[in-house]
């Protein structure tokens, strides 16, 4: 447990090779995380993880324990890839072809610009129920409908404490059972997160023209990624996380494997963490592979889809 200071924070972070320096050797997996919610979802596979892998997670900027008092940091992809970027930097994670990068909802279009900036560190992406839309009149008006259920959603964020609220927030979240413990994580991190960096997020995070951006970044990542969604996530649809996985199959020059959780939701991680993990560890070695290999052979794009 440690705290950063950067020009945006006090940015608090966890790095297991703290407790286990053998695992700097290890290649390194940095997790960005979703939507008005701490780093502390990812430890269940974090825990699964670390025996291989040197695993850092981190709160950001109005989240968690990473601090802002007195300081207003612009919430927007460059602000919350700038303060991860510090972070890589600070752990040395910019100097070889040795990380991995995970992330999760509105953090998979932060993960993206981290992997462009990082491009040469970068051994893989993972980016979950982080998808893409047609642009339509249809879509046009649900992503402004949208917009308003944010602002309502943020103005009366209390009443989601109580029940029967509570519970039906969090099975919009996870279609799959989760423990009370982290029910308790989500329904605390999403009361307690600062309103102008939640608000901000959930407004970027729909909004056209970085969605655009988006596509285009992800189309740009050299190195190989997987996509990853819950085929029952009632948070995010999930279709636009397939849509993502076909265009990159098409236009994209480095390999792209597309994993959906059948009966899943929102939050994999939690729902079903061993066969959340397995994928994840699968994914690592073949990039690991794919650098090893002076003349990569293997097939662009691999389905996979678990039932």
């Amino acid at each position: 447990m440690s705290y950063l200071e950067t020009s945006r924070c006090r940015l608090y972070y966890e790095d297991t090779a703290e407790r286990d320096p053998s695992l700097k050797e290890k290649p390194a997996v940095i997790f960005v995380n979703g939507w008005a919610i701490s780093s502390r979802y990812w430890k269940p596979a974090t825990d699964q993880l670390s025996p291989d892998y040197r695993c850092i997670t981190y709160d950001q900027s109005g989240t968690g324990r990473t601090s802002i008092d007195g300081i207003r940091p612009d919430f927007t992809i460059r602000g919350f890839a700038d303060e991860a970027g510090a972070l890589i930097e600070h752990l040395g994670l910019d100097k070889s072809r040795n990380l991995h990068i995970v992330g999760h909802s509105m953090g998979g279009m932060v993960s993206t610009a981290l992997c462009l900036r990082y491009r040469n560190a970068l051994l893989s992406s993972t980016i979950l129920a982080c998808g893409i839309f047609e642009e339509t009149p249809f879509t046009s008006l649900g992503l402004l409908f949208l917009g308003g259920l944010i602002d309502v959603s943020m103005n009366f964020r209390n009443i989601f404490q109580v029940e029967p609220l509570r519970t039906l927030f969090i099975k919009r979240a996870a279609t799959g059972h989760i423990s009370k413990k982290y029910s308790d994580i989500i329904i605390e991190d999403f009361t307690s997160s600062d309103k102008e960096a939640t608000n901000a997020v959930g407004k970027f995070s729909i909004d056209p023209e970085a969605l655009r951006t988006y596509t285009r970044s992800v189309l740009e990542i050299a190195s190989p990624v997987l996509c990853c969604v819950g085929m029952a996530d009632h948070t995010i649809p999930p279709e636009g996380t397939v849509t993502l996985y076909e265009k990159r199959k098409t236009l994209a020059a480095s390999p792209t494997r597309l994993v959906q959780f059948m009966h899943l939701g929102h939050l994999p991680m939690l729902e079903d963490t061993v066969r959340f993990v397995d994928e994840l560890k699968k994914h690592f070695v073949f990039a690991e592979h794919f650098y090893k290999k002076t003349q990569p052979s293997a097939p662009l794009a691999e389905r996979v889809q678990i039932q």
